[in-house]
């Protein structure tokens, strides 16, 4: 048995039921032989960075690692910006790229280049995987492959790089190799001692907040959270991927908080006396760079990373461990008293009414709303709905209004925040979850980055429908620049133009429609969420508009645009 015939029977045995390729030669003796075998289907996307996504994509719905190949050179540096958006989301993932011949690469040599295509992209790789590794011995692949797909899935997971030089790939190998022993995670020692003072820290609590981050959804403990909320009633915050944890019709559900967060949700925070974070990386896009407000408000802090326990807000309670281990063990004890915190859900509930987010925006009443048309489109929505969303503001408008259902996802670039995502993320879901809505909501500058799979969506006909939230501009960035650069639009308004997108959708037979009054949404939505297969939704929304609320950068999180006024320059 070769290589390329030792990874196909491993894709085969570990049923990675999704190969993603962009064809190129140094990956052709792999692509052949997976494509011998009748359980593996090879899905080719119209670019390797596309691949990626569409890994990320179902990376985050199986909590499996699905697998892409690209050939060496360009093809291997195009996965790049996919691999670090697996590997800031915590995305298992499995990447394989072709390389030169062995005796064609530079080694030291001190030459620039030696093989046609040659780029070690190992080195490249390395501060943005879990692993990245080239073969150098044909019988290395049984150890290595069986390594990278349990590092990928262990702790906290991400992606793995394996590089094969093509010589190597059609070589025999030893197949009654052993196999290497699985490591097994640290359990912490104390954790039931520390569960018993988060009860006790609860009994005397008065207006305690969940703080849920993507970490629920990586360590697979959705339903462990939920159950143990049932017992307890603690209103919930969450980090913009964990929106969709719970149904919003669930009563503790609070709202998203950050940057771009609910007002209501940022504003909790100012009146809680307890916080308990659950797999949040607490970052300066969740809180911004002033964290004054978490000094006078007890905080619990579970996570399996001490680096990450460690990094900004400094928690009085620390536990490093699992969030299932955490979760199963709270349980047991949580259900053996009673938590009532009704005055405090009166008091967000008041919030929230106080502050509806259809009011944020300020516009004419002929003009779209946004934050009406997400509400419209997830209300009317039948069935499990897989939102992806590309980058930008229609992303935060979307974070901001979305109603959820139960098992709803909403897929999206976090740590890496990648404008080009959406598309190829949303092909990777369709593939994933074919009985689902697949609904992809894209800026008119996103939805250029990878216009391309277009294609891959006709050719595969898959039920995505594609709503373009069209402000002829990179709005995020023309918001960023009227607040600090006295709106010298360079690049955003200023030398930025899009095409006809109902024209392009016509040239890749995909039905489109385009809306730009308030009086024509409903009709427009109700044309996008009829039947089956790909269909297109252009909004066209105001330049000017905002994406609000905002935290106020400089001031604590509860202080937000356009009440407040930022006093420091921090980011988008």
């Amino acid at each position: 048995m070769t290589v390329a015939e030792y990874i196909a029977d491993f894709i085969e045995e570990k049923k990675m039921d999704f190969v993603f390729q962009y064809p190129g030669g140094m990956i052709t003796h792999m692509i052949d032989a997976i494509g011998t075998r009748d359980q593996v289907k090879i899905y080719s996307l119209l670019h390797e960075q596309s691949i990626a996504f569409a890994v990320s994509a179902v990376g985050r719905l199986a909590h499996l690692p699905s697998i892409a190949f690209a050939t060496s050179g360009p093809g291997a540096t195009n996965l790049l910006t996919g691999i670090g958006d697996c590997y800031f989301d915590s995305v298992p993932a499995l990447f394989i790229t072709g390389q030169v011949n062995t005796h064609e690469l530079k080694g030291d040599s001190g030459i620039r280049q030696l093989g046609f295509q040659e780029t070690d992209i190992v080195s490249m790789a390395v501060p943005i995987t879990k692993l990245a590794i080239q073969i150098t011995d044909p019988n290395q692949i049984v150890k290595v492959l069986e390594e990278a797909y349990q590092l990928a899935i262990s702790g906290r997971p991400g992606p793995v790089l394996i590089d094969i030089p093509m010589n190597i790939q059609r070589t025999p190998i030893d197949i009654d190799l052993k196999l290497p022993s699985l490591k097994k995670e640290p359990i912490c020692v104390d954790l039931e001692e520390k569960i018993a003072e988060v009860i006790e820290i609860l009994k005397s609590a008065k207006a305690p907040l969940f703080w849920i981050g993507n970490g629920i959804h990586t360590s697979k403990s959705e339903s462990l959270f939920i159950e143990l909320n049932k017992i307890l009633h603690i209103p919930v915050v969450t980090s913009l991927h964990a929106i969709d944890l719970l149904a919003s019709t669930d009563p503790n559900k609070v709202g998203m908080i950050g940057a771009y967060g609910n007002r209501w949700s940022n504003m909790s925070i100012k009146h809680a006396d307890c916080i308990i974070f659950l797999g949040t990386r607490i970052d300066i896009r969740q809180t911004g760079a002033n964290i004054s407000i978490f000094d006078h408000i007890k905080t619990i802090r579970v996570d399996n990373t001490d680096a990450e326990l460690a990094n900004r807000v400094q928690a009085e309670l620390k536990i490093n461990v699992d969030l299932d281990v955490f979760l199963k063990s709270c349980i047991d004890q949580a259900k053996k008293l009673k938590f009532s915190f009704s005055d405090w859900h009166r008091k967000i509930n008041s919030l929230k009414q106080e502050y509806p987010i259809q009011k944020e925006i300020s516009i004419s009443q002929s003009e779209i709303n946004p934050h009406e048309l997400f509400q419209k489109i997830s209300n009317q929505i039948k069935g499990k709905t897989i939102y992806c969303a590309d980058v930008g503001s229609h992303q935060m408008w979307a974070a901001q209004s979305l109603f959820f259902k139960k098992n709803d996802r909403f897929l999206t670039s976090g740590g890496m925040g990648s404008m080009g995502f959406c598309l190829p993320a949303s092909i990777g879901a369709a593939l994933y979850d074919p009985l689902a809505n697949v609904v992809a909501i894209i800026g008119d500058g996103s939805f250029q980055m990878n216009i391309q799979e277009l294609h891959s969506i006709f050719q595969h006909n898959l039920n995505i429908k594609i709503i373009i939230i069209n402000n002829h501009s990179l709005g995020m960035i023309r918001q960023f620049q009227d607040t600090n650069f006295k709106s010298r639009h360079f690049g955003t308004v200023w030398g930025y133009t899009c095409p006809d997108f109902c024209k392009v959708a016509k040239s890749y037979q995909i039905p489109s429609k385009r809306i730009e009054d308030s009086s024509n949404v409903d009709s427009g939505v109700a044309w996008l969420l009829k039947g089956k297969g790909p269909k297109l939704l252009e909004v066209l929304i105001s330049g000017q508009l905002n994406v609000y609320p905002k935290i106020a950068f400089g001031q604590t999180m509860d202080k937000m645009e356009p009440e407040f006024t930022p006093i420091a320059v921090e980011s988008t």
